[in-house]
């Protein structure tokens, strides 16, 4: 792959680049590949919240199929505001047709519920709190016809809370441990990082949002360690990934996107909550820049 950037390895924990590696270049079993299943057709849009740039939300509008997208706003605080202001900024870019749905877990449970999202193209989670939207929305009826129509073709997108929900292992944004204001993920602790389940949608990674612009390093490096089957993929404000193909992503925007890979690194554990690892790589990726979390390079469009 031409304009590819080579890896610098620092010692043997962390191997450092802005932007490409070769899985073909490391130790046998160092990277091992996320579990195949049949490629989604449809795409994932994955802001890391702040503010989005108009350039930045066309590519969303173009992703979808048919023009129509369904706005979900479940997880602001005020979603009658929300829902009718961010489909309001989804038609100013161009987008025909456009419905809200602030549904309750009672209508998602319907059978029917499904209908909401027939002929959809595209659907957009706001931000506010995550787990509104799971605590609606997981193991229902709704909630397997949004799989059904990701896998189809259909674009699915959220910022902040709406960007934590698209993994299968969701952070919920608290800890375990007892924490002061001001205080928060100081740690690298096993157990402490609280998670639950997510939608699933993206289930070759763990999300993470707000990331180098709140510093949460920390708590997206425990989980990695806790998980090394799944890279951690931390955006930051005003950024996006577009993944395709359940692996694949392009960064757009305006900041940086963070990956830790602990795939294949040797992780230690120690009494009673001490983790820790050598061989982890991270790749702090530029907008322009395109990943394959299963394949073996990264390449910088840009150049």
């Amino acid at each position: 792959m031409t304009n590819c950037r080579i890896i610098l390895a620092i010692s043997s924990v962390l191997v450092l680049s802005s932007s490409s590696y070769d899985v073909s270049a490391s130790p046998a079993g160092a990277l091992a590949p996320v579990a195949s299943e049949e490629a989604p057709k449809g795409h994932l849009f994955i802001i890391g919240g702040g503010s989005r740039p108009q350039e930045m939300m066309e590519r969303f509008v173009d992703l979808a199929p048919g023009g129509r997208i369904v706005v979900f706003p479940m997880a602001s605080a005020e979603p009658q505001t929300v829902g009718p202001e961010q489909a309001e900024e989804l038609r100013k870019l161009g987008a025909k047709d456009v419905a809200v749905h602030n549904v309750t877990r009672e209508q998602a449970l319907a059978a029917d519920s499904g209908k909401i999202l027939e002929g959809a193209g595209g659907v957009w989670f706001s931000g506010g709190v995550q787990s509104r939207v799971t605590d609606i929305l997981l193991d229902t009826p709704l909630h397997e016809k949004l799989l059904e129509i990701y896998e189809k073709g259909a674009v699915v997108g959220g910022t902040s809370a709406g960007a934590a929900i698209m993994s299968e292992i969701m952070i919920t944004g608290d800890e375990k441990r007892e924490v002061k204001e001001g205080r928060e993920f100081e740690t690298i602790q096993a157990g402490n990082i609280v998670t639950t389940r997510g939608l699933g949608l993206w289930k070759a990674a763990i999300v993470d949002q707000h990331f180098a612009t709140r510093k949460r390093h920390n708590r997206l490096i425990t989980l990695v360690l806790e998980h090394p089957e799944l890279p951690g993929i931390g955006i930051d404000e005003s950024t996006a990934v577009i993944v395709s193909g359940g692996t694949r992503f392009e960064v757009i925007g305006r900041r940086n996107v963070i990956v830790f890979d602990a795939r294949g690194a040797h992780i230690a554990r120690r009494d009673p909550d001490a983790i820790g690892g050598t061989g982890l790589r991270m790749h702090v990726l530029l907008p322009g820049d395109a990943f394959d979390l299963a394949g073996s390079a990264s390449s910088d469009k840009s150049r």
